[in-house]
């Protein structure tokens, strides 16, 4: 078996350092003015990604038979931020753009300190496991480490070095998809001693009807509040995308990385193979349906 089969915790780490950083290297002002310009929007889409989602998929898992680890690795996508995945999909459906990385960012730092307690908590209710506060604070270092600090790097990098953030920006948005790529094929071709998971394609299609109806729900309610909220469409379709996306390379380093846990990390792998092109593909009808339907401007 190749070398790297046995580094997979550190390659993860280094994929989403450098995932991060590439976000760090897109930011602009506009960004985080983007905040204080729509806070009805920023608002609603964090109450759908931090709140919303993960309260549907605790009540999704109560009323399910799956194993308690399944249970939590569910629930920990849900808790994890969206990332240059979701940002790219709403550049290609002409979405709020600034609106997506702002939410990537703010909700990337909230996460520092709820998926911690979130995670102990969840844990604690389906597995009747509670880690200690040293445990905990080691999650909150490492996901320090290679979000947080990267991102900042990546910042630091664009003020400074423009011309070199300019070369690198369009590079990595080839390397990175190939990488998280290769993360996903060594996870479910590698058996488990050499970082895989094991997962079965039983357990594929036993998960995929949970993960697509969590997938949909989310982006249906974030939907629905946005309508109740009177956001403009254009966010309406961003909020979907953000609910709908989430770091699933960032799940995988919660639940194998720091809680060492394969079956934990099979609902994220799982969570990827679908979830792209379900929400890809219900954003595009949601927008196309509403122009034509609603009379909706897509402003």
């Amino acid at each position: 078996m190749p070398a790297l089969f046995f580094n997979t915790d550190l390659l993860i780490d280094l994929v989403l350092a450098f995932i991060t950083m590439s976000l760090g290297l897109s930011l602009t002002k506009k960004d985080f003015s983007n905040i204080f310009a729509q806070p009805r929007s920023f608002a609603i889409g964090l109450f759908s990604q931090m709140i919303l989602l993960p309260f549907v998929a605790f009540l999704l898992m109560v009323a399910t038979d799956f194993s308690p680890e399944t249970k939590v690795g569910f629930i920990i996508i849900t808790l994890c931020p969206g990332g240059v995945t979701s940002n790219l999909v709403s550049f290609l459906l002409k979405g709020n753009v600034a609106l997506s990385i702002s939410l990537t960012i703010i909700n990337g730092i909230l996460c520092l300190f709820t998926i911690p307690l979130l995670v102990n908590f969840t844990l604690h209710y389906f597995m009747n496991e509670t880690k200690d506060i040293g445990f905990l604070l080691n999650i909150l270092v490492h996901l320090a480490l290679v979000t947080i600090i990267p991102a900042i790097i990546g910042v630091i990098i664009k003020d400074k070095l423009p011309k070199i953030a300019e070369k690198i920006e369009p590079v990595l948005k080839y390397i990175l998809p190939a990488m998280l790529f290769l993360i996903f094929m060594i996870k479910f071709f590698a058996d488990e001693s050499n970082g895989g998971t094991g997962l079965k394609t039983s357990e594929i299609w036993a998960q995929a009807p949970y993960v697509l109806f969590l997938n949909f729900a989310g982006m249906f309610l974030g939907f629905v509040l946005g309508i109740i909220f009177r956001i403009n469409f254009r966010n309406k379709i961003t909020i979907i995308v953000e609910v709908g996306l989430h770091n699933t390379a960032l799940a995988l380093l919660i639940c194998g990385n720091l809680l060492k846990n394969a079956d934990m990390q099979k609902p994220a792998i799982v969570y990827a193979m679908f979830t792209f092109f379900s929400t890809l593909i219900f954003a595009w009808l949601i927008r196309e349906g509403a122009k034509k339907l609603l009379n909706e401007k897509y402003e």
